[in-house]
């Protein structure tokens, strides 16, 4: 009986050992780089030894995506310009695929809904799985600043409103919800967040930045990065986060898209560069080149910036694209280099890992290595950093989405109510005399008035796709939704943004007559039309004259020269003030504008930005006090062009006024009422520690003294009274938006360390001085309402 039982024994040992054997057999005979078995560093070494140069360079050039499919009735396949592509480039990265917008002529018609989107994405993965050497998957880059730019996918406010939430924690929430809709529809990596200072507004791209201030845009980057990322980027609704623009791209002379910039390094690593690093220290894992130079050299181009820098000084262990073009720029832009095979050699040696346009490397890379001027092994680390980001993912093993998961999930009702909550909470309360606000739902009579009262796409702003009828709620809709059946709501636009040459002034006017309030609904537009001619970047080509001029004044390639209203918007606001009325102003726009006579002369005054899709809905909510608004400005508001800049953390010393008029904005950083009053009382600090150790303790007491509960943005500004550099006037460190009931006191505690006191000396190093400091806390840069000084050592 021993002796059958140690026969089963052995036989079984024998049969397992047998399985185990023919396993690993089998796992031997599948290439390492196609065994998850292996680690990601294994499986990249691997892949990378059995390439060529040239299907190397190919996995490293992004080309424009939204010719790659073709679409007949309800079936997607690859199109016969994308297997040319990968035969002949090899490609593994596009951008866009799902964008449509009319530079790409994607519509309604010609464009893929989420479903459609999901099957696209699959049929090309499909295509170089099966037909290509290496089996490698795509990965798929989307514009995803405010939503996902394509059809079907929810829109949420750009980014100057998102930081006038002064709600990090709701950005994350919105981000998460923007990956997920971009990831179900099969892409990989979200074009965003925007991390330059906007510092000058006539630029035409502020829309998509969170403001002046480096420490709010640190903290919204990092809800972004956070929101877009999650824990896992293989998780299959999670995406990569592409920083943008690197770097002090929003302060070109002039207010030029894409122009000079004229930047100190201690200005620098002071204001510019901290957002990024907080963005990169956060796990982002993608950063984009900026179109501009710095100190003479193109970001493109600049290994100080792409090397030393973001992987030497911060550790970054993501992969760094350029903007589009922006490696042939060198060339044919900032004459750097003599050649394209010279500029690719220029931007890889930088540190510039995958190129977006598809010939900006290319056959100049391969070209550039033949010739000696970069290395392979140079080729290889940049090659490593992407393809490592593919095995990560999964995309290896499961390089498709479910297009019924995608048909159900995005747009869901969940998003949508978030972006009703973003725009709730994005809106600024600029005026409200006599506390006209919040209107009453049973008036009788009420004017909507203004060009952009019911423009679908005015309020949605740059970077947008086409939408569906019935899909983006007007200012109009959302306040006849609103008000009872009994409340009469009529409409006439009045005048268009920009074109002059008709308007309906004189029925605006006599609506305006006999109604019981006027609510004016006026600013800009960045909506774009089929008559607009794009250059190959994909800015707008603003033309000096046209036959029929389209709202279009800010967006990419939008430069102002003025900050006016344009058109005959003034003289709209005019006529209707005149017929006493009251008037009500609701800004919608992407950029400061100046509005100096409406401030003297308007009752109340509203800034909701582009809000997006669940705009009309979130203003009528403020309007009607079903909502109490606690939005922030994140970007001061000039007076005149003539101010600029106007940025609150300025250096010393104090400007002093002008001939014309004084230096303050019209409305500063930080600005935004409520239909609540809050006290501040009980500043308190504790300092403990000294140089890198530095703590210091904040604590002071918030009382809602109003009727109504509502929001509170505390922002806590530092001045260093003495030190060995120039230092600002304040600078923001810290902020905070809570919820309080009337008539409640809460006690908050902050805790400010050595990184919000340090400054960057002489040396150019990093060093708490000791010294005075000036503690300034209260609702705006330019309301503190509390101060005090304490000393460190």
């Amino acid at each position: 009986m021993k002796r059958t039982y140690s026969y089963i024994l052995a036989l079984a040992f024998l049969c397992l050992s047998s399985s185990a054997f023919a396993q690993k057999k089998t796992a031997e005979k599948k290439p390492v780089y196609k065994n998850p078995s292996f680690s990601t560093e294994e499986r990249v070494k691997d892949l990378i030894g059995r390439m060529t140069l040239e299907e190397k360079v190919g996995q490293l050039s992004t080309l424009l995506g939204w010719d790659m499919y073709t679409k007949t009735n309800n079936q997607i396949s690859a199109s016969e310009t994308f297997k040319k592509a990968v035969a002949e480039q090899h490609t593994g990265l596009l951008w866009a695929t799902l964008r449509a917008d009319p530079w790409t002529k994607k519509t309604l018609l010609t464009g893929l809904n989420p479903m459609q989107s999901a099957m696209a994405t699959n049929a090309l993965q499909k295509y170089v799985m099966e037909h290509t050497r290496l089996g490698i998957p795509m990965l798929f880059s989307e514009e995803c600043p405010h939503g996902h730019m394509a059809i079907g996918t929810t829109v949420f406010p750009t980014s100057i409103g998102q930081s006038s939430t002064w709600d990090p924690a709701l950005i994350k929430e919105m981000a998460a919800a923007i990956a997920m809709e971009t990831r179900l529809q099969g892409g990989h990596i979200g074009y965003g967040p925007v991390l330059d200072l906007a510092r000058e507004p006539r630029w035409s791209r502020v829309e998509e930045t969170y403001g002046e201030d480096p420490v709010l845009n640190s903290r919204m980057g990092e809800a972004m990065v956070s929101g877009f990322q999650g824990t896992n980027i293989g998780s299959g609704v999670n995406i990569l986060s592409t920083l943008k623009h690197f770097t002090a791209y929003g302060v070109p002379e002039g207010g030029h898209n894409g122009g000079s910039v004229t930047v100190g390094n201690r200005e620098l690593f002071q204001s510019y560069l901290p957002p990024f690093k907080a963005a990169v220290k956060a796990g982002a894992l993608s950063v984009m080149t900026a179109y501009n130079s710095v100190d003479g050299i193109p970001c493109s181009s600049n290994r100080y910036l792409l090397t030393d820098i973001l992987r030497g000084q911060w550790g970054f262990n993501g992969f760094v694209v350029s903007d589009l073009n922006s490696i042939s720029g060198l060339e044919g832009n900032h004459h750097v280099a003599s050649s394209a095979t010279e500029a690719a050699a220029l931007a890889m040696n930088a540190g510039l890992d995958a190129d977006l346009s598809g010939y900006g490397y290319g056959p100049a890379l391969v070209k550039a290595v033949n010739g000696g001027l970069v290395k392979m092994a140079t080729v290889d680390t940049a090659l490593a950093r992407v393809l490592r980001l593919k095995f990560n993912m999964g995309l290896f093993e499961n390089p498709y989405v479910n297009p019924k998961q995608a048909e159900k999930q995005v747009m869901n009702a969940k998003h949508v109510t978030l972006a009703r909550k973003v725009a709730q909470e994005s809106v600024v309360l600029l005026k409200n005399e006599k506390n006209i606000l919040p209107l009453s739902k049973a008036l009788k009579n009420i004017a909507v008035i203004g060009p952009n009262a019911d423009n679908v796409y005015n309020q949605l702003g740059d970077y947008t796709a086409p939408q569906a009828d019935g899909k983006v709620i007007t200012v109009l809709n959302g306040i006849r939704a609103k008000v009872s059946k009994e409340t009469g709501v009529f409409y006439q636009k009045g005048c268009a943004i920009r074109d002059t040459a008709s308007a309906g002034i004189a029925a605006a006017v006599a609506l305006a007559s006999k109604s019981d309030v006027a609510i004016v609904v006026l600013g800009g537009s960045s909506a774009r039309d089929f008559k607009t001619e794009y250059q190959n970047t994909g800015a707008a080509e603003v033309k000096a004259s046209a036959v029929a001029v389209s709202d279009m004044e800010s967006g990419e390639g939008f430069d102002r020269s003025t900050l006016d209203l344009m058109g005959r918007q003034m003289e709209l606001l005019r006529a209707v003030v005149k017929t006493g009325t009251p008037v009500v102003v609701v800004l919608i726009k992407g950029r400061p504008l100046t509005l100096n006579w409406a401030a003297e002369n308007v009752a109340a005054m509203v800034d909701a930005w582009y809000p997006g899709q669940e705009g009309g809905n979130a203003i009528a909510d403020v309007l009607f006090g079903d909502y109490n608004p606690a939005g922030r400005l994140s970007v001061s508001v000039p007076k005149s062009v003539g101010q600029l800049p106007v940025y609150y953390n300025k250096k010393r010393p104090l400007p002093h006024n002008y001939v014309e008029l004084d230096e303050q904005p019209l409305y500063s950083f930080g600005y935004g009422l409520s239909y609540s009053t809050f006290e501040y009382s009980n500043l308190k600090t504790n300092v403990s520690g000294r140089g890198k150790d530095v703590r210091v303790q904040v604590t002071f007491d918030l009382k809602n003294t109003g009727s109504r509960d509502g929001d509170e943005v505390v922002q806590l500004y530092l001045r260093d009274e003495q030190s060995s550099v120039v230092t600002p006037m304040q600078q923001l460190k810290q902020f905070r938006r809570l919820s309080l009931k009337s008539g409640q006191q809460q006690q908050l505690s902050f805790e400010l360390s050595a990184e919000d006191l340090q400054l960057m000396n002489q040396q150019m190093e990093w060093q708490v001085e000791p010294g005075d400091f000036s503690l300034m806390v209260g609702a705006s840069s330019s309301d503190i309402r509390l101060k005090k000084v304490f000393s460190v050592q």
